[in-house]
């Protein structure tokens, strides 16, 4: 799953000032949804182009607005970040994703909900932060670097590995 994430200041810095938008550093966890989106057998994943996990494979997705659901989070995310349009429903995983910095700070702090979701429509896409993103077959997705979380959902929930 991606996150929206933007850089700190010209030094890497991470002010309280930046702190809302980057995500780097949070005073509290952050929420954020992923959507799992099949469309003839194969899965939608985008390649994240920011921090955390930058460069791998995941289910598509990223933070919830201030007064948005769940559903209309994803729904947003996916549109923004691949180009297609989605139903989506229930969660299917929820999980923290924590990850410190060499001097053991708390660089990132998410709880992340991925979302069963319907594919409705719309051209595949690479938009927003994602390097990438495509429709993913059992075949080829033994060959991409893809994170353990997405592989773990895709083989336990969905039986696609």
């Amino acid at each position: 799953m991606r996150i929206k994430i933007s850089k700190g200041g010209a030094n890497g810095s991470s002010d309280d000032a930046r702190r809302p938008s980057s995500g780097a550093y949070p005073k509290h966890p952050r929420v954020a949804v992923g959507a799992v989106v099949f469309k003839d057998e194969c899965v939608l994943l985008v390649r994240r182009g920011q921090p955390p996990a930058q460069g791998l494979w995941a289910i598509p997705g990223g933070s919830v607005k201030l007064g948005e659901t769940l559903q209309q989070a994803a729904e947003r995310e996916i549109l923004e970040e691949t180009g297609v349009c989605i139903s989506a429903g229930r969660p299917a995983l929820t999980f923290d994703m924590v990850e410190k910095d060499s001097a053991g700070r708390i660089r990132f702090h998410y709880v992340i909900v991925d979302l069963d979701a319907r594919y409705e429509h719309g051209d595949l896409r690479a938009g927003d932060d994602a390097m990438e993103a495509r429709w993913v077959s059992r075949t080829d997705i033994g060959l991409m670097e893809v994170s353990a979380k997405t592989l773990r959902l895709l083989k336990e929930r969905y039986g696609f590995h």
